[in-house]
């Protein structure tokens, strides 16, 4: 797994790429956690390059969603691919983060 930040419009972005699963999931809480606490608490997770997702993974997504919301925050995801949003779908997540198709978008909805 792999994470890239950056911060656009006062919104910290972070792209995922590759496999967010149990072996990498105590790091990417780390990470994410420590950008929601030095930022606005607000934050994107661009997915477009998650290949895939385990239930360790999603536990990163509601953990940084719960730091997020601590600060008055949100998260929002961006561009899952099939099986990610599957699971998604699955778990019902997709009920509790807001969804978008590319950045732009959720930068708008963050404006």
């Amino acid at each position: 797994m792999k994470l890239e930040h950056h911060t656009q419009q006062g919104v910290d972005i972070v792209k995922l790429s590759g496999h967010l699963v149990m072996a990498g999931a105590a790091n990417a809480r780390s990470i994410l956690k420590d950008i929601i606490k030095d930022g606005s608490g607000r934050l994107i997770i661009d997915l477009k390059l998650a290949e895939f997702v385990d239930s360790s993974g999603l536990a990163v997504l509601v953990s940084s969603l719960q730091a997020a919301r601590k600060k008055a925050g949100d998260v929002f995801l961006v561009g899952p691919g099939n099986d990610v949003r599957a699971l998604l779908e699955l778990t019902r997540l997709h009920t509790v983060f807001q969804i978008f198709d590319d950045e732009a978008a959720a930068l708008r909805a963050f404006a």
